[in-house]
């Protein structure tokens, strides 16, 4: 059984900072691409960043330029540094794992972390 387990949220105020992390455990040969989603009250989740094993990284656009997506190849985790927060980026940060092969095996899934909030308020 994979997990995937996020932490680092927290209150900050407009204009600070946060460093997300997603650590993942079980018996995994392989990850595609780790992401960041979130969810705001009343919302639906949205795409923030994601980023494969070569690196190759993508960004929503209202985060671009604010977050960077990074991740650990070795350890199989991956991490969002976010800056400027705003108001508007108050949400629950989910982590995903997506295109996890598990050893001995050939069969590949997403499998999700339960979230950590972040709460941007002055």
């Amino acid at each position: 059984q994979v997990q995937v387990v996020e932490s680092g949220g927290g209150l900050v105020q407009p204009g600070g900072s946060l460093r997300l992390s997603c650590t993942t455990s079980g018996s995994i040969f392989s990850i595609n691409a780790m992401g960041w989603y979130r969810q705001a009250p009343g919302k639906q989740r949205e795409f923030i960043a994601d980023i494969t094993t070569d690196g190759t990284t993508d960004y929503h656009y209202t985060v671009k330029g604010r977050f960077t997506i990074s991740r650990d190849n070795t350890n199989n985790m991956v991490f969002l540094q976010m800056e400027s927060l705003k108001l508007e980026d108050t949400a629950v940060y989910y982590c995903a794992a997506k295109g996890v092969r598990t050893e001995g095996t050939n069969y590949k899934a997403d499998y999700w972390g339960r979230g950590t909030q972040v709460t941007v308020s002055s």
